[in-house]
């Protein structure tokens, strides 16, 4: 076991340490409190199950950050787009900071590796869970706001979620997946597509399931997910980006 670090009575290991000043240095974002950022990627099991420790989860930076990115998207789009409708400002900064936008940046940016999880939410893939990654990103939002300034995390918000701001401004975000899938490959006319069950592993309370996307006839990616649902939204995501690649 390394040697302990204290910050602001908050304990944790050199190597925790280490790990999170190598990622404010690969994401280059200013000078942070560490103790604060440790905080921000500390899920709420990981806190349950060390409740003799001084250890705090990320619940209350993930509200503050929630609210900082519904500011700062909506800023940009009200100075950015004059003429564009409330209406239309309003689906727009709603596909930018959706759960899917937010888990797609926290996994570009892999902050499931230093996130602090339970053993149980670990043990099933907490990790890669899309509302877990959504929740982290905003938590870090929310670190960034407390320990930097307005205009910092404001830069550092919109360089990241710029793409996914792209695709929202282009009515591609909003949509689910099969969709997006569906309306990809019917623009040469009609195709049946079909999403076959092909693996499910885990106990009832636990499951893990697999998809595959069947295009007239002919398979293509397979996904998987807690539920059929998600499994399905997990294909049709992996076969439109193949599709898409190979144009």
């Amino acid at each position: 076991m390394g040697r302990h670090v204290s910050h602001k009575n908050i304990i944790m290991t050199q190597a925790r340490e280490d790990s999170l000043h190598e990622l404010v240095s690969r994401l280059d974002i200013p000078t942070i409190d560490i103790s604060v950022l440790d905080c921000a990627l500390t899920h709420t099991s990981y806190a349950n199950e060390h409740k003799t420790k001084y250890i705090h989860h990320n619940q209350r930076l993930e509200f503050l950050g929630d609210a900082v990115l519904d500011l700062i998207i909506g800023e940009y789009l009200f100075k950015t787009h004059p003429d564009m409708s409330e209406g239309n400002l309003t689906k727009i900064k709603a596909a930018t900071v959706c759960e899917d936008s937010l888990a797609s940046v926290s996994r570009s940016l892999r902050l499931g590796d230093y996130l602090l999880l339970g053993h149980g939410e670990k043990s099933s893939g907490g990790n890669n869970r899309k509302s877990i990654l959504a929740d982290t990103f905003e938590s870090l939002i929310g670190a960034l706001y407390i320990t930097t300034d307005y205009q910092t995390v404001m830069k550092f918000a919109l360089h990241h979620l710029a793409p996914n701001l792209k695709q929202a401004l282009e009515g591609k975000r909003g949509k689910d997946y099969k969709t997006l899938l569906q309306e990809f490959v019917q623009r040469d006319g009609d195709k049946h597509i079909v999403y076959n069950l092909i693996g499910e592993a885990g106990p009832d309370h636990a499951k893990t399931f697999t998809m595959e996307v069947s295009i007239d006839g002919v398979n293509y990616e397979a996904g998987s997910g807690k539920s059929k649902k998600i499994a399905e939204q997990h294909a049709a995501q992996l076969t439109l980006e193949k599709l898409m690649a190979a144009i």
